[in-house]
């Protein structure tokens, strides 16, 4: 299985997760929103889904994909653990650079 972040840190697959957080998606639909074929958003989903990040229903012909919550949860928890204080400061010295004339 693939594990949450992993999966997310893909920039596709984030911005599916984004469709997905505002209403369940067929795989054309989600589709429409890229410039890359049907068949390798559906290779997406498939990492996505073997993460536990999302979960698609079949109605008639067509796959219906959501986000699944607790996927969500596991994917927040890995980002808990990975950002630490360090990272922290390195942001404030990236802010504090930037505002630097």
């Amino acid at each position: 299985m693939t594990d949450p972040f992993t999966a997310a840190a893909e920039p596709t697959r984030r911005r599916i997760l984004q469709l997905l957080g505002s209403r369940p998606m067929t795989v054309s639909e989600i589709a429409d929103e890229f410039p890359v074929t049907r068949s390798a958003i559906s290779q997406h989903l498939l990492v996505l889904a073997d993460a536990e990040l999302v979960e698609a229903e079949k109605v008639g012909r067509q796959r219906i994909y959501r986000v699944l919550p607790s996927g969500l949860r596991k994917l927040q928890a890995e980002i808990d653990r990975f950002w630490t204080d360090e990272l922290d400061q390195l942001v404030a010295d990236a802010h504090a650079l930037r505002s630097t004339p």
